[in-house]
């Protein structure tokens, strides 16, 4: 006899919807391990749950109740007392920031002025010294401002200054890099003069005889003074022949090799004015002849 075949059209019984949450609705309608249950329902038999019902246990829990409460009262006390007090402290420390600030300004005023009178007194001793030739001697010294036609070079570091290889400064000690180096300014200041430059300036300080282009670590010194990239170059002179003259010279063709293999950002441009202050302050040297028979005389050389 042939067996027959279930039936199919009956549909299973639908999965609860939160079938896949199991473990969520365990934790849910089971928040309180059982353990924790049974010890409760033990002391509620017991007796013992809820609030202290002998006499000693309420003194007890009343006595720490009122340290509680003192402690916390004492620390808002104090917190209150002690607000004034820090506020006070920080005034007197304003008051001392803004006193030492004034005092700073008042001594820069100062050396400012006396800076001003030295200057001054050196440019009448130039002029007093120097007959009809005080003027030009106070304005090639540094003594005194100047403005003119000139020219404006820009030389920046370049974005990446971490490039190396070969290039104009392989041969230095320095890392070669797309940072602008003391040498660099040297040379550049060295090919305005050779150009024709009548005064130059690097960011607002006035070059002399005697002033000196220097580095401490990355940071480039013009007599002592850091100076911060880009560094603009003003030079006096006839703008158009100085900026040619400048291209064409050996050191213009290297600031160009310093722009090609480091990608240092130059521009040069003719002015019609610029205007360059005075130096901030002279050193007037002398020379004298040595004595006869002194190591000096016999080399021919003389002290300054």
């Amino acid at each position: 006899m042939s067996q027959q075949s279930p039936d199919r059209s009956t549909a299973p019984p639908s999965a609860r919807p939160d079938a896949s949450m199991s473990l969520l609705n365990n934790v849910m309608d089971h928040s309180l391990d059982d353990g924790y249950a049974e010890a409760s329902a033990r002391r509620k038999a017991d007796g013992s749950a809820g609030l202290p019902r002998t006499l000693k246990s309420k003194l007890g829990l009343a006595a720490g109740l009122v340290v509680a409460a003192l402690v916390v009262t004492l620390g808002a006390a104090e917190a209150r007392i002690s607000a004034p007090v820090v506020a006070k402290e920080r005034e007197e420390l304003i008051d001392r920031i803004n006193a030492e600030t004034e005092a700073a300004d008042t001594l820069e005023s100062n050396v400012d002025k006396l800076r001003a009178d030295v200057s001054e007194r050196q440019r009448k001793a130039l002029e007093q010294h120097g007959g009809d030739q005080g003027q030009l001697v106070a304005l090639l010294a540094g003594a005194t401002p100047v403005e003119g036609p000139g020219v404006k070079l820009v030389v920046d570091d370049a974005k990446d200054t971490d490039q190396g290889g070969g290039g104009p400064r392989e041969s230095s000690g320095f890392a070669d890099t797309g940072r602008v180096r003391d040498r660099d300014m040297q040379r550049v200041v060295n090919g305005l003069w050779e150009s024709g430059a009548e005064a130059i300036a690097i960011n607002g300080q006035r070059l002399t005889a005697l002033s000196a282009i220097r580095a401490a670590g990355d940071a480039i010194l013009v007599d002592n003074r850091p100076l911060v990239p880009p560094y603009t170059v003003l030079a006096v002179g006839d703008g158009k022949k100085l900026a040619t003259a400048f291209q064409d010279s050996a050191d213009g063709q290297y600031l160009q090799a310093l722009k090609e293999s480091f990608d240092i950002r130059t521009s040069i441009s003719d002015q019609a004015k610029v205007q360059l202050p005075a130096a901030p302050s002279l050193i007037v040297r002398t020379a004298e002849p040595k004595a006869a028979g002194s190591g000096a005389a016999d080399t021919g050389k003389g002290t300054s």
